[in-house]
């Protein structure tokens, strides 16, 4: 009797035209690949349902040295890969399986759609700048008594209320120095949607000094009132100069609690040699510098304005 109702099982597979390894195709998923763009490989990890080798692909090229990586033997069948980004931003990761079963068909992984990360600072070289945005002072709307507090460092903001954008910004150029308004030429915000550029001004808040910008939301004239994302774009231009100043080094005396120490063996004076700046002529003038920041924030955390709620 068993073996009919087997004859009679293999019989109906075989009319529906379903093979035992059909029935039991590979399946292949990828995780990981969480990576920063300049640093360390990324882990890609691919699991099987079988044994086999896996092919791993970004943006449909096949990843150097990742074109065959066996599987482990034992379930879960796991392959890893690392992995170095080519570029910055977003980008498909894919695999291959190849089952060490010939009779089962190759594989492919549904895509793995990551992000590969970037610094949040400006890097247009040689201005490297940071951006932060807080509550303006003067907040008007229906609720600026409870939520109109100056200075409160946020990235939503409500109808009536203020923006203001702090700018930090440094020039390689000149080592590094701040740029402060003796040597910037041009500082600037546009936000998209907004006919005018928002000058940005330098100055000392409270004991710290840096670049600020305002823009007023509201629905009267002159404000700013578009809801939801506010894209924005910071630029920074220095001033052309003829001078800058350049790291050296120099020797200093040896001195320890205020003596000057001398080799015991020659008399003379023991020397360090320490570094500094020192300001030299550039001619021609070195021509300033333009760089430019845009936020590259989480969509979460990017600055956005809402209404008012009722």
């Amino acid at each position: 009797m068993k073996k009919i109702i087997a004859s009679v099982a293999i019989a109906a597979f075989a009319s529906l035209g379903v093979t035992t390894a059909n029935a039991a195709d590979a399946t292949l998923a990828l995780s990981g690949g969480n990576a920063t763009f300049g640093l360390d490989p990324a882990v890609i990890t691919a699991t099987a349902s079988v044994p086999g080798t896996v092919a791993f692909s970004a943006a449909g090229k096949a990843i150097s040295g990742c074109e065959t990586v066996a599987t482990t033997t034992v379930a879960p069948f796991v392959a890893k890969c690392s992995w170095v980004p080519a570029a910055a931003g977003a980008t498909a990761l894919t695999g291959v399986l190849t089952p060490t079963d010939t009779s089962i068909a190759k594989a492919n992984s549904p895509a793995l759609n990551i992000k590969v990360g970037t610094p949040v600072q400006g890097v247009i070289s040689p201005i490297h700048m940071y951006v932060d945005t807080v509550l303006a002072s003067g907040t008007s709307g229906a609720l600026a008594p409870r939520f109109g507090v100056s200075c409160a460092i946020t990235s939503e903001y409500l109808l009536g209320q203020g923006i203001v954008f702090r700018v930090y910004a440094n020039n390689a150029d000149w080592g590094g120095a701040v740029m402060d308004s003796s040597n910037t030429a041009q500082a600037y915000i546009e936000v998209s949607g907004w006919p005018t550029k928002i000058p940005l001004s330098y100055g000392n808040h409270s004991g710290v000094s840096f670049w600020t910008g305002v823009l007023r939301t509201g629905t009267a004239n002159g404000q700013y009132s578009t809801l939801g994302l506010i894209n924005f774009k910071v630029t920074m231009v220095a001033k052309d100069t003829t001078t800058m100043k350049v790291l050296s080094t120099k020797l200093v005396p040896k001195m320890v609690n205020g003596v000057r120490q001398v080799d015991p063996s020659t008399g003379r004076t023991i020397y360090d040699r320490v570094s500094y700046y020192r300001s030299v002529s550039v001619t021609p003038a070195l021509k300033g510098a333009t760089g430019t920041w845009s936020s590259n924030f989480a969509a979460y955390s990017q600055l956005t304005l809402y209404a008012v709620p009722k």
